[in-house]
């Protein structure tokens, strides 16, 4: 047992250095191209939904980085304005606006992340499929249970709000 919480422990803390150097990068990204660390945050979550197949629409989003409606109109309109984002209507649902990637905001993305996508396969070229597999299912179950988590605080938050004082 004290091999797997050693293990445990070693992946807890390889995935708190991946986020962190993960958020240094995206910070290197915001700077050289004029985006605020909302912009950059919100890009990053438009690109995950939509990747997972499920698009968001401006509202979602709002609610996902903590903004008011208001705050998150300026932030959407600026990312129009600025080529990263458009909006389109949902195909299952035409009343319903979501938000993805523009062509030029791909491109940019493109150009400055294509060279640690590269970095990224040639650090993983020696190992085995099987591994690779194996790592894919750690992370799966990690971001399931980060999600179960952050899910969890956010229930409690608006219950804690809902409190008679």
């Amino acid at each position: 047992m004290a091999d797997r919480n050693h293990l445990e422990s070693a992946i807890s803390a390889d995935l708190r250095a991946l986020s962190s150097v993960s958020e240094q990068i995206g910070q290197v990204f915001g700077a050289l191209h004029s985006l605020r660390p909302n912009d950059f945050r919100a890009l990053l979550h438009v690109m995950v939904a939509d990747v997972e197949g499920s698009p968001l629409t401006a509202g979602e989003l709002g609610t996902m980085l903590g903004l008011s409606s208001a705050a998150m109109t300026y932030l959407v309109e600026r990312m129009i304005a600025s080529g990263h984002i458009r909006r389109e209507s949902d195909a299952s649902d035409r009343r319903k606006v979501i938000l993805r990637y523009d062509e030029h905001g791909m491109e940019v993305a493109r150009g400055f992340f294509g060279p640690l996508g590269m970095r990224t396969s040639a650090a993983l070229s020696d190992i085995p499929d099987a591994d690779l597999a194996a790592a894919h299912r750690v992370f799966e179950a990690l971001i399931g249970a980060m999600r179960e988590h952050h899910s969890e605080l956010g229930s409690n938050r608006r219950a804690e709000r809902t409190r008679p004082v």
